[in-house]
């Protein structure tokens, strides 16, 4: 533990318990209001050499930091990280994928449920005395029954929720970047082409440029009066003045959201909406998850100053070797 305690880490912003806690118990921490450049002093910018983050850290934040080795990011998605600008400069950045895999698909089995079924409105049925005072609540004109399944983002999270609903008995169909050799699932080329084959449409894409707003008008109108759409990767994947027309004018038949493009701010016409399940984030949101979320994080620190490695390299910094090391990152 000696030989990282004058290794200095910021965190800008705010980031898990868990995490800070064993940050401060094995380098220096170092923390930060927010990942503004305007905050770097010159002891930070000749001091800092790695980042725990879970906030946009952006190029001008990257290069405040001259000695900068890596941003171990908090999140599977890491699209608020210029890991691209990273990558160039010769910066590691990692997320934390696996750990939150299967807590995030048993979220977006429950969001579809309560999206097809009702069920938080039955429960608020139930709370308010209105099953005693006016009888049961009303039959839910949704079902998951019988429904087709189409999953927007074949990776790590898109596969434990297909596993999940096809043992539900359900159909899946996926559209990815590219066909996949090792899944079973029918594949659509195109995200509307996949849209108009189902009935349920499922985004756990990751954002970004390739992603931005993917999901629109187009696609709901090849979902779909009787279509459903959950989402539980990024807001940002989604057009969502389009998705809340779709749901005004029942072009869709419901949606059901765990994430939002403007978060935690979400539109008071979506809120307002009896068709629409919502969910403030908390796909992974399990102490137990959240927490090996944090170990994560800290680990890919610990390994990259004590073994010349990262756990869980993003691709666009998969090439980074650490400063005079020559062996490959792992």
């Amino acid at each position: 533990m000696a030989e990282t305690r004058d290794i200095a880490i910021l965190v800008p912003g705010v980031l898990h318990p868990h995490a800070k806690e064993r940050i401060a118990g094995r380098f220096e921490l170092i923390a930060l209001e927010r990942a503004d450049r305007a905050l770097v002093t010159e002891e930070m910018a000749a001091r800092v050499r790695g980042m725990a983050a879970m906030t946009t850290v952006e190029a001008g934040f990257i290069d405040a930091l001259p000695h900068l080795e890596i941003i171990a990011n908090f999140g599977v998605g890491y699209d608020a990280v210029d890991a691209a600008h990273a990558g160039r400069r010769g910066i590691m950045v990692t997320n934390t994928p696996d750990v939150l895999t299967e807590e995030v698909a048993d979220t977006a089995v429950g969001l579809l449920l309560n999206t097809v079924r009702e069920l938080p409105r039955a429960e608020t049925w139930l709370r308010e005395g209105r099953w005693a005072r006016e009888g049961g609540y009303r039959f839910s004109r949704g079902s998951l029954r019988g429904r087709t399944v189409g999953i927007f983002g074949m990776g790590r999270i898109g596969r434990a929720v297909a596993q999940r609903l096809a043992a539900f008995g359900l159909p899946i169909a996926y559209h990815n970047r590219r066909k996949l050799d090792d899944v079973p699932y029918v594949y659509h080329d195109t995200l509307p082409g996949l849209a108009a084959a189902v009935d349920t449409l499922i985004c756990v894409a990751p954002g970004g440029p390739e992603t931005h707003r993917a999901v629109n008008a187009d696609v709901f109108e090849a979902l779909g009066t009787n279509g459903v759409f959950v989402n539980i990767g990024r807001g940002s994947t989604v057009d969502e003045a389009a998705l809340i027309q779709a749901l005004q004018k029942g072009t869709i038949f419901a949606a059901g959201l765990d994430v939002f493009e403007n978060e935690p701010h979400v539109p008071e016409a979506l809120i307002a909406l009896e068709n629409a399940s919502l969910l403030p984030h908390v796909g992974s949101a399990s102490v137990a998850t959240r927490q090996a979320m944090a170990d994560l994080v800290v680990d890919n620190l610990v390994t990259w100053f004590t073994q010349d490695r990262a756990i869980t390299p993003v691709p666009e910094t998969g090439h980074v070797k650490r400063r005079g090391v020559s062996q490959s990152v792992g």
